[in-house]
């Protein structure tokens, strides 16, 4: 784990953890306002008081206009922005995608941004967009990977420095991108060019090139994914083991009339009530904040405090260990976003293994949840259950006449497990009345595997209407 980077609470891939720079530890899953050094809409030190603890702005901008350059080198990036907390500047990535080149030679927009006290600078590397041929990607890579072993070797003591990772949406690329990264040692691991994707609501290529790259990269490294900067699509990105988000959407959306929430985007000239009591809606009609006069900087900050809230909701919920079930209810507001989960559930193997024990109560809230790490790993070890003799496999609460050597209770989606667990994680599960296919075959497959680790037992089944499914099963081992 890189020095800069210390981890407090995970749960699935996610975690809380705390990010020291220079200019303060930031605590994370944290987002970054992005600040447009020539329209401020927000006063960085108004991002400061509404809570936010680090922002990202873009070195190129000022290296390129002598307004802002002069300054910059004379008193520094903070003071030049009116910000006293972390500072995270970009190299002109951005620009070369649009633009195809840009006026900066790598290495010196790296001195660049050390000089003017960034601290989180990023070499300039090449962004591929998704879907380009193999050898284009495998070509940019190339010349990313050259820009960062350059930068690791010219750097020194002093700002952190960050390592993005790129190959477009060929996960083995990713992979080994990361993984170089993570060799050459950088403080801080960006997933680049993922901006089309979500642009386009390719959640479910999202998933695999962000489980890619955290593959390549290990369990311990800070993530950055750029250009995340909805709130819909935090959560899924935090699951996956991002601790840093980017937004320019706050302001952008509010340029174009358009309130976010954590469900979703909407329109202000759509709207009856403003669904939301921070201080720019509690007392305002959509009426009233379209006529305003400053309504763009107001729904801005809307847009901002809604962020920034679900933040400190995705932190709560990795620490209570909730953190499925708020993915599930974000992903469920927009159909793509489904994608994106049952993506998230396919590597749902891979996560068991960062995950921790269960601290709070699971809540079954669809199909995938029978993907859930807690069902696939009572899985690998429910062959550890030795049983002999007679066993009765009932629903909770059955209660027999006839004697049995051994008592399990059925529950979806995790199937068979002994009676004297039922007040313990998982099994304190919270599930539908009536179990759903998916739940089922979950438990179904765990029954068999069950079985199969135990030949020497007689089942006797004794279960719900609906979950007959089972009674072919019964009717092979009785």
């Amino acid at each position: 784990m890189p020095d800069c980077f210390e981890i407090l609470n995970k749960d699935l891939a996610g975690r809380i953890g705390r990010l020291r720079t220079p200019h303060g530890v930031v605590e994370t899953p944290a987002l970054m306002p992005v600040v447009n050094p020539h329209l401020r809409l927000i006063e960085p030190a108004d991002l400061r008081k509404m809570g936010a603890e680090i922002l990202i702005t873009n070195s190129y901008i000022i290296n390129q206009d002598p307004e802002l350059k002069e300054p910059a080198a004379k008193d520094g990036v903070h003071k030049l922005l009116g910000f006293d907390g972390a500072i995270m500047t970009d190299s002109g990535a951005f620009q070369l995608s649009v633009y195809g080149d840009i006026e900066v030679q790598p290495l010196e927009i790296l001195e660049f941004q050390r000089s003017i006290g960034s601290d989180i600078c990023v070499p300039l590397d090449i962004p591929t967009p998704p879907d380009v041929s193999r050898s284009r990607a495998e070509s940019e890579l190339a010349e990313t990977e050259r820009r960062l072993y350059e930068a690791r070797e010219f750097w020194e003591d002093g700002p952190l420095l960050a390592g993005p990772i790129q190959g477009s949406t060929y996960p083995d690329l990713r992979f080994g991108a990361a993984r170089r990264v993570r060799e050459m040692g950088f403080d801080l691991c960006p997933i680049g060019a993922v901006v089309p994707l979500m642009e386009a609501y390719r959640f479910s290529d999202l998933v695999d090139v962000v489980s890619a790259s955290k593959k390549g990269l290990g369990p311990a490294a800070p993530v950055h994914l750029f250009g995340a900067g909805h709130p819909m699509m935090f959560a899924l990105a935090a699951a996956l083991g991002c601790d840093l988000f980017d937004s320019a959407a706050y302001a952008l959306y509010a340029r174009q009339g358009r309130y976010l929430t954590a469900s979703g985007t909407l329109h202000l000239e759509n709207l009856k009530y403003l669904p939301c009591c921070c201080e720019v809606c509690r007392n305002r009609s959509p009426e009233d904040l379209s006529r305003d006069p400053d309504r763009i900087e107001l729904l801005a900050r809307h847009n901002l405090f809604v962020s920034l809230a679900e933040i400190r909701r995705i932190r709560q919920s990795i620490w209570e260990g909730s953190l499925w079930e708020l993915v599930e209810r974000r992903c469920r507001s927009h159909p793509r976003m489904i994608d994106g989960l049952r993506a998230l559930a396919s590597s749902a193997g891979w996560i068991e293994k960062l995950n921790p024990a269960s601290r709070s109560t699971f809540f079954y809230l669809g199909p995938e949840s029978a993907k859930r790490p807690e069902v696939l790993r009572y899985r690998s070890r429910i062959d550890r259950i030795e049983l002999s003799g007679r066993v009765l496999v009932a629903e909770p609460g059955v209660v027999a006449e006839e004697k049995f050597d051994h008592v399990l209770w059925f529950l979806p989606p995790f199937g068979p497990y002994p009676k004297e667990l039922a007040e313990t994680a998982p099994f304190n599960a919270e599930v539908p009345a009536a179990a759903d296919e998916a739940g089922i075959a979950s438990a179904l497959a765990n029954l068999e595997r069950l079985m199969e680790a135990n030949p020497g037992a007689t089942f006797d089944l004794r279960l719900k209407e609906e979950n007959r499914a089972v009674s072919e099963i019964q009717e092979e081992r009785i």
